[in-house]
């Protein structure tokens, strides 16, 4: 890894000027398309779905709906089906059959607010247990619905009685690795990072990171929790060893002051669950890859197992815009090609050369 061509590079293969604000921007599994959600001008919200086609990008769908699209997520759908299911600027949540443009095939009206952050698990064929999705809303909660059933979420974490409600930025499903077994990880404007085991239906661990959480993710949903990657406002970015928990102490974690500016997002590569991306305020995007310590647990004075995080190590970093990357997603069939949006109105695909070398 001598030689600065030894190191994974980050090219931009092309980019798409677009007329409206992009949120989200998601690969669609199984194929060469992906899907960009968001709000025109005039304050509707827009669907297109566009194909790779020798070496750009060819727009196969445009839908227009009366309300601006925030997020969207496949993590719930089978991949025959390959339904997306989004959250809008009404904190509706609703459920798309890509195939048939039309009313949702599911619909449901989860927050009295914007819906920030979704994510989902069960689908694709990764991981055990019922397909769910999890939203969280300006409203300050974070709930968890089942598409096979209608009308009321499966579980609903809130504020309790005269507790300050805060506005929840991000959430991530993970620790799905049988069929009772799983997490919600939420992030907050005001620094908290809360897990919500869905088993016991209890908070699990809590922390504060003292700057807003703008994206959580678990290295990977289907498995016994391993790391988790929270984002903050300041440029900081967090990995928590999740694997040991102690009493008191909770994760042992490492920090790593990145970019100069806010970091919207982080997201794992699905081929490899200790490199991951991080997209900053300032138009960058930064590739790191997480080394695990000799022992990643030790015994403290109590005789009590206290985790031991990692360090991670910058692979490469590239600037693409002057806008924020909102949006970031991994390929799940081609490693290292990438799709990413920002705030300049464009969506760029991106290669990620030599990931199977570091």
């Amino acid at each position: 890894m001598s030689s600065p061509l030894a190191k994974p590079q980050i090219i931009a293969h092309f980019q798409k000027s677009l007329n409206y604000t992009v949120f989200d921007s998601k690969w669609i599994p199984c194929s060469a398309k992906f899907v960009c959600l968001g709000n025109f001008a005039r304050g509707t919200g827009v669907m297109q779905i566009y194909e790779v086609q020798h070496g750009e990008a060819q727009l196969i769908k445009e839908v227009e709906y009366p309300k601006p699209i925030k997020c969207g997520t496949f993590g719930a759908t089978s991949l025959q089906q390959r339904h997306i299911a989004t959250g809008d600027f009404d904190g509706n949540l609703n459920i798309w059959n890509l195939e048939m443009p039309g009313p949702p095939v599911f619909t449901v009206k989860a927050h009295k607010e914007i819906v920030n952050s979704i994510d989902g698990v069960g689908g694709l064929g990764i991981g055990d247990g019922a397909p769910e999705i999890v939203t969280g809303s300006r409203d300050g909660t974070v709930k968890v619905w089942d598409p096979r059933q209608k009308d009321s979420p499966v579980a609903n974490m809130e504020p309790v009685e005269g507790e300050t409600k805060r506005d929840c930025w991000t959430v991530a499903f993970g620790n799905a690795f049988n069929d009772q077994d799983r997490c919600v990880c939420a992030g907050y404007d005001n620094g908290d990072i809360k897990l919500f085991d869905l088993r016991n239906m209890s908070v699990r661990w809590e922390t504060n990171i003292k700057n807003g959480v703008c994206c959580v993710e678990f290295d990977r949903k289907d498995i016994n929790m391993n790391k988790l990657v929270a984002t903050s406002l300041e440029g900081k970015f967090h990995v928590f060893d999740m694997r040991t928990q102690h009493p008191t102490k909770g994760f042992d974690s490492v920090s790593e002051k990145a970019h100069k500016s806010t970091i919207w997002q982080v997201k794992h590569l699905p081929q490899n669950r200790d490199i991951f991306m991080t997209a900053g305020g300032a138009g960058n995007l930064h590739l790191w890859k997480y080394e695990y310590p000799a022992h990643r647990s030790k015994t403290d004075s109590d005789d009590m197992e206290v985790g031991v995080a990692g360090s991670v190590t910058l692979l490469q970093n590239a600037t693409l815009s002057t806008q924020p990357i909102a949006s970031l997603d991994w390929s799940p069939d081609k490693q290292g090609l990438c799709v990413c949006s920002s705030f300049d109105q464009c969506v760029r695909v991106l290669i990620v050369t030599k990931l199977s070398q570091v």
